[in-house]
Parts: C-alpha cells; sequence; structure tokens
C-alpha cells in the first residue's frame, strides 16, 4: 500500500517550498460544484493506493534417459496496482507541488499473466548438443477507473495546471489483450579448438488493443482556468458533457463500438557463432546474426480499422490519402496508410576476445565490437493500425528500420593477493538506427516571435498541413543516426577469511540522442521531446535516461554459530547517483507547432524581463516580472544561461542517496540442509534514522512559465507570459516512496 496523494494543499503557508500552491478552498469548491450536478470527485489527499498480486510457478524436471532431458515450466500473475491518471501526458498533469488531482481521476491497472515453456535439452554425441524451446504467454491487461463516465478536465491557474479533476483520459475502456508464441533452437558443435553455435528464433505477437481516448470529449476542456470553469458548471455545460460522456459509454456497451486495433507482428531470427581456442591463453569470439521484421496480415488489419471509421473521408471517413505532408527535409510526401516498413533483414556481426595474460586467471583483458538489433517496441505498430484519421495521423515512415546501434567495449580484470580484485569497463555505443517521432503536419517555421525571444515559430496558414483550411498533425515514427553513449565503470572487490565481503563500484555516463522516447502514443512521444527551431530536425543533445554519476556498495557478513545450527547475514547495500535530467519548457505552444511540452525557454536577463509582457493588470504583471526575476536568480543553470535557450535535458537534479540493510536468519533442520530463513529489509534506513537522509529532490516545476501568442492585423506574432509565483526554489523535497523507509520481513522453507 502507498499513498495515493502525497501532497497536502496550501492553507494558507507558502514560506515552505515544500507545500502545493493548491489552495484547498479551490478545491473545496471544485468538489462542491460538481457534487452539486451528480458527479463525486474523491478526496484530494489522505486517500490510499493499494498494490496486490497472487503468483505461482510450476516446474517439471523429465530426466528421459542419459540422452535426453526435458523441462516444463508454467507460472501465472494475477495483479493489480491503484495508480493516480497519468501524470505527463496532454499537459504535466501531477500530482506535484504545482498541481493535484482528485482521487477518482485514478485508476486501477489489473494485469494477468499465463506463461507456459517447454524446452528440451539433447546430447547427440560427444561434440554435438541441442537445446529446443517453445513456449505461450497470454497478456490481459484492462484498466479500472474510479470515476463513472465523465470529460477530464484540466483547471489551469497562471497559464498552468493546478486541479485535474473528472475520468481518467487513457483509461476509457483501455484494454489490451497479447499473445506471444515463440520458437527457439540452437545447437552446439565442437570441434578441436572451435566450439560453433547455430540457432534460429521465431516470435509471433498478437495484440487486440481497445483505446479509446477522445470518447469522452476531453479534448473540448483540455485546459480551463478556474473561473471559467465555474462558470461552465453553473451555467449547465459541465452537467451537459456529464450526460454526453454517459451516453457514449451506454451506446458503445451496447452495441461493442469501443475502438479495437488488433496487430500482428513478429521478429525472425538467424545467427551463428564460432568460439575459437586459438590458445589456452586467448579465445576469439566471431558472431554473425540475422533479424527480420514480421506483419503478418498488419496491413489487412489497417484497413479493417479505416472501414470501421467510415472510409475515406471523401466518403464520409476519416482516412485521406491525398493529404500533403512534409519531411523534415520540407519535402512533399503522402502516406498509403496499410504500407507498413519493409521485411528487410539486418545483419549484425560482432567479434569477441579473452585474454588470460598469464594463464591463471588472475589477470584478464576482454572485450568486443559489433552490430545490434533491438526489439521495437509493437505498440507503435499499433499506433498506426489504430489512427488514420486525417486529424490526428499516426505512421510509420515506410523506410523505417528497427533499432540498431554499433558498440565498443573493453574490459580488464586484477586479482591481487588477498582477495582484492579490480575490475574496469569501458564501452561507447553508436546509433546507427535510432527512433524520433517526427510531425509532418508541419513545413520549415517561416514566423518570427516578437520580443527579447525571438525564436522561429510556425505560421498555422502558411506553414502546415490544412485540411479544411485548418491546420493537421502527422505524427511518423522515423530513424534518426544521431544518438551516442559513453560508458566507463570501476570496481574493487574483496572477500576475506572470516567470510566478511565488500564492494565499492563507480560508474560515469555521457548519453545523447536525438529523442528520449519515453511514451507508447505516437503524438507524446513527439509532444515530449523539447525543441527550438525546426522541431523536425534531428539534433544530438543529452539523452534522459541514465545516472551521469553513480556509486554502488555492498558490505555482509555471515555469523554462523550454535554448531552451525543457526546462522545470520546481516547486509548493507548503498548507492550515491546523480541524475534525474531535465529542462525547461513553456506551458502552451509559444511556437505554433501543435505540442504544448516540448518548447524549451528562453533565460531572459532582468531588463529582457521588464520588457516582457505578463498575464494580468499592472499590479499582477509586476509582481510575475518579480518573482520571475527571482526564480532566476536562485537557478545555478538559469542565472549562468541568461540570454540563452535552455538545452534539452541540460540541467542536472541533485546527488541522492539511499541505505538499504537486509537481515537474513538461518535455522538449519538437520543434516539434510533443509533449513527455514526469516528475512527482514529495511530500504531506506537512513530515513528511518532522520527524516532529512535519504530524501530525494526533484523539480519543483519544470512548466512554471505559461504562454500564450497572439497575431495582430499585421502578422505580428507577440506572446504574453504567466508565471507561477509560488514558485520560488528550483527543487523540492519528493514525498514519494523513494524519499521514505520501508520494511519488509519474508519467510521462506528451503529443502535438497
Amino acid at each position: 500500500t502507498d499513498a495515493g496523494s502525497n501532497f497536502v494543499a496550501d492553507r494558507g503557508n507558502n514560506s515552505d517550498s515544500n507545500v502545493s500552491r493548491v489552495l484547498a478552498s479551490d478545491l473545496d469548491a471544485v468538489r462542491s460544484a460538481l457534487k452539486g450536478i451528480g458527479y463525486e470527485t474523491g478526496n484530494y489527499e489522505g486517500y490510499q493506493h493499494d498494490t496486490d498480486n497472487i503468483k505461482g510457478l510450476f516446474k517439471l524436471d523429465w530426466n528421459i534417459n542419459n540422452k535426453h532431458s526435458l523441462t516444463a515450466t508454467y507460472n501465472f500473475l494475477d495483479a493489480s496496482q491503484d495508480k493516480n491518471a497519468h501524470p505527463l501526458a496532454i499537459a504535466r498533469r501531477g500530482p506535484s507541488l504545482t498541481t493535484l488531482q482528485f482521487a477518482n481521476s485514478g485508476y486501477q491497472m489489473n494485469n494477468k499473466i499465463q506463461s507456459g515453456i517447454i524446452e528440451l535439452k539433447s546430447r547427440f554425441s560427444n561434440t554435438v548438443s541441442n537445446k529446443f524451446q517453445i513456449g505461450y504467454t497470454h497478456f490481459d491487461d484492462f484498466r479500472s477507473p474510479f470515476s463513472k463516465p465523465s470529460p477530464s478536465y484540466t483547471i489551469t491557474k497562471d497559464g498552468i495546471p493546478y486541479i485535474i479533476v473528472g475520468h481518467e483520459p487513457f483509461s476509457i475502456n483501455n484494454k489490451l489483450d497479447q499473445s506471444v508464441f515463440q520458437i527457439t533452437n540452437n545447437m552446439h558443435i565442437f570441434k578441436g579448438k572451435h566450439t560453433f553455435t547455430l540457432g534460429t528464433s521465431f516470435e509471433k505477437f498478437q495484440f487486440d488493443n481497445s483505446f479509446n481516448l477522445t470518447s469522452y470529449g476531453f479534448d473540448v476542456f483540455g485546459s480551463i482556468p478556474l473561473a471559467d470553469f465555474m462558470t461552465a458548471v453553473n451555467d449547465g455545460t459541465v452537467a451537459a458533457a456529464q450526460d454526453a460522456a454517459q451516453a457514449t459509454f451506454n451506446t458503445n456497451n451496447s452495441n461493442d463500438g469501443w475502438a479495437l486495433a488488433e496487430t500482428n507482428v513478429g521478429q525472425f531470427a538467424l545467427y551463428g557463432q564460432d568460439e575459437i581456442a586459438v590458445s589456452d591463453k586467448f579465445t576469439l569470439t566471431i558472431g554473425l546474426r540475422m533479424d527480420m521484421p514480421l506483419y503478418f496480415d498488419t496491413a489487412d488489419k489497417i484497413q479493417e480499422t479505416i472501414d470501421k471509421k467510415g472510409g475515406l473521408l471523401s466518403d464520409g471517413g476519416v482516412y485521406d490519402p491525398t493529404i500533403e505532408y512534409y519531411d523534415e527535409d520540407n519535402k512533399p510526401i503522402k502516406f498509403d496508410h496499410t504500407n507498413l516498413p519493409k521485411s528487410t533483414p539486418l545483419i549484425s556481426p560482432r567479434v569477441g576476445f579473452n585474454y588470460d595474460v598469464k594463464g591463471d586467471q588472475t589477470t584478464q583483458l576482454r572485450g568486443g565490437s559489433g552490430l545490434f538489433t533491438g526489439r521495437l517496441p509493437f505498440v507503435w505498430i499499433g499506433n498506426q493500425v489504430a489512427n488514420p484519421d486525417f486529424f490526428f495521423y499516426n505512421v510509420t515512415h515506410p523506410d523505417f528500420k528497427f533499432p540498431q546501434v554499433w558498440r565498443t567495449n573493453i574490459g580488464f580484470d586484477k586479482k591481487f593477493e588477498g582477495g582484492l580484485m579490480l575490475s574496469t569497463d569501458i564501452m561507447y555505443t553508436k546509433d546507427v538506427n535510432a527512433m524520433m517521432v517526427r510531425n509532418y503536419g508541419l513545413k520549415n517555421p517561416t514566423g518570427t516571435l516578437n520580443g527579447v525571444d525571438n525564436r522561429p515559430i510556425y505560421r498555422s496558414g502558411t506553414d502546415r498541413a490544412l485540411v479544411f483550411g485548418a491546420p493537421t498533425n502527422a505524427y511518423v515514427f522515423t530513424n534518426t543516426k544521431d544518438g551516442s553513449s559513453f560508458n566507463f565503470t570501476l570496481q574493487a572487490k574483496k572477500r576475506w577469511a572470516n567470510g566478511l565481503f565488500a564492494s565499492l563500484a563507480y560508474n560515469f555516463l555521457d548519453a545523447k540522442d536525438a529523442s528520449s522516447i519515453e511514451a507508447e502514443i505516437s503524438s507524446d512521444a513527439y509532444d515530449r521531446n523539447p525543441a527550438i527551431g525546426n522541431v523536425n530536425q534531428s539534433k544530438l543533445t543529452p539523452s534522459l535516461y541514465g545516472n551521469k554519476h553513480r556509486f554502488v556498495g555492498v558490505i555482509n557478513r555471515k555469523f554462523s554459530y550454535n554448531n552451525d545450527k543457526m546462522a545470520t547475514t546481516v547486509s548493507l547495500f548503498f548507492e550515491y547517483a546523480q541524475g534525474g535530467r531535465f529542462s525547461y519548457t513553456y506551458a502552451g505552444d509559444i511556437n505554433g507547432d501543435g505540442g504544448v511540452n516540448n518548447d524549451l525557454i528562453f533565460v531572459p536577463s532582468d531588463s529582457q524581463v521588464d520588457q516582457m509582457n505578463f498575464s494580468g493588470d499592472e499590479a499582477a504583471q509586476s509582481s510575475q516580472k518579480a518573482a520571475f526575476k527571482s526564480f532566476i536568480k536562485q537557478d545555478e543553470y538559469l542565472n549562468e544561461n541568461r540570454g540563452e535557450y535552455v538545452e534539452k535535458y541540460g540541467i542536472l537534479s541533485p546527488w541522492r542517496s539511499n541505505w538499504d540493510l537486509r537481515i537474513l536468519q538461518d535455522f538449519n533442520m538437520g543434516e539434510k540442509g533443509n533449513k527455514f530463513q526469516f528475512s527482514i529489509d529495511v530500504l531506506n534506513i537512513g530515513n528511518l534514522i532522520s527524516s532529512k537522509w535519504g530524501v530525494k529532490q526533484i523539480p519543483t516545476n519544470i512548466q512554471p512559465i505559461g504562454v500564450s501568442v497572439a497575431e495582430d492585423s499585421d502578422g505580428n506574432l507577440t506572446p504574453t507570459y504567466s508565471f507561477d509565483r509560488s514558485v520560488s526554489s528550483t527543487f523540492s523535497d519528493n514525498f514519494d516512496l523513494q524519499s521514505r523507509w520501508r520494511l519488509q520481513v519474508g519467510l521462506r522453507y528451503i529443502f535438497k
């Protein structure tokens, strides 16, 4: 069980930066107003979220004869987890120090999994062995929203999300059934100095995805100031929207009208490897792998979706293959929606080595280099199946290739007398086929913003693909070669004669990419990729993922006593790390590209702040300008980059630490080695000792500035800003479970 809402509404004291800016009086007003029209919001604090699961595993080992053995495994999972509404999609919606959600805006995630696999190991001779596997897994994932049918309302204050109320927009009859069938066979041939491995694998994935994002009309009330929302409640607009949502639910349930996208995809691979014992000290490994994507009848499933949605736009449907979009080079392009990427084989050669310098495994040099092909998250293909709509077009570029990287690594291990061992690893990875979602509804930007921030912007009438005279978006999964990472690790470990063991490791990571994709919806993958200028151009910047610096250590010792009938093992694990990259973006679409999360802010000097136009009367503008100046001054990164645009993911969160304690108590049950084992885990034990220790700090608000852009009669585009005056510090304490101590106990019976 964890806390459903970790942020307490402000009751008038803004002196503590860790107190939410959301006023209890505003929350109570919204709850009361909606209750008056028959909608229950639930609480905004003090509610609980539960996590439950039942799981099991059954395994059978059968030695058929001295040449063949069979293993059959079955496991299942029946789990559920209560969750808040999605914190990032559509807008940054909390819960956070600046935005609160009502309990009924959340949902329960349900997962049911059944999986079985059979493995046959065979030894045909002293030189030939084989391992054959066949398996089937079924996933049944579905959501149970806490809200009755209702639009989702994002109530704003100072231009940024303030209160989230209504139905979770991504949980409207959201169901995903997945079936995975897989076959793998590996044959090993031993011949002299060579160990050959020949293998093949086949995987087929079947997805039935019901996703109904716009069904309850959240887009109508995408963002609305509090005063306007209360007016909409009082004049009956919200009540009418509630009735329409309920009617949609009733109709779709009665005629099975919910959306359904069926996707059948897979991957086929062939591979071979030769491990050569060149000498007693040196081993060389050479390998070659081929991976090929498979799409089966997915094109037919796409056509079924088009037909279900009414067919061509000219016939009253939603699909129009004549719309002219524009690629990243501003060249016109049209799409046949039933075309999928080619099933082009991807070849991955590799080489590796291990050199035992002295022949006694005390000094070893190892390394390798080669191409590696990854699996595409097939939900992105599912986006194409589900969304042929001209107003929300999702497609995969016909030339798209599965992700592929070239990776090179070198490692060195040294054992010293006394048990000390030092290891170091250096790895460099270069993207060959990375992934990036581009909006082909955009041409090159031709407009320029007025004021101190004179960034290029997209004019709605000339720089956008138009349908019925209105701008439209086309979210296209494409490739880019921009992306690389450098990873360095150093580790020291030692085991003493008395059983004491200690290890300390350091890792450095410098990772860069063009798009750190953290979304399953194409539009979100685009909208969460901050940019300046031509947003469709690939630009190498720091990656969102990974820690730049990380120290990890462990100390443990086992104490045996009472004639070895009892034993106690004490282990201490710790981590110090700096990561948590982020960048400041505007809450709003300042460049006109259709995204509200992807516009990096301009950092003005104090004199430039005075030239900016803020919302409200003269007093409100003056107050916002003063607060904005103060915020920039206290922020180390912003203060050092005045007059510049912030870099995407160029800011690091503060160092964080975590210490975990584990105690194992063994009770031996006789000579056979059977025993009971009792365990106690204290996670983040530092926070148990002091409430100030083990507390992670996070950005208070990475979108503290709201913005809207107006065009005058001369075509000038001028922004109006709004600054959240409650945000006075860059970082605030995080109140979630990562910053709290937790206790876990376990009991295990081990038998032989």
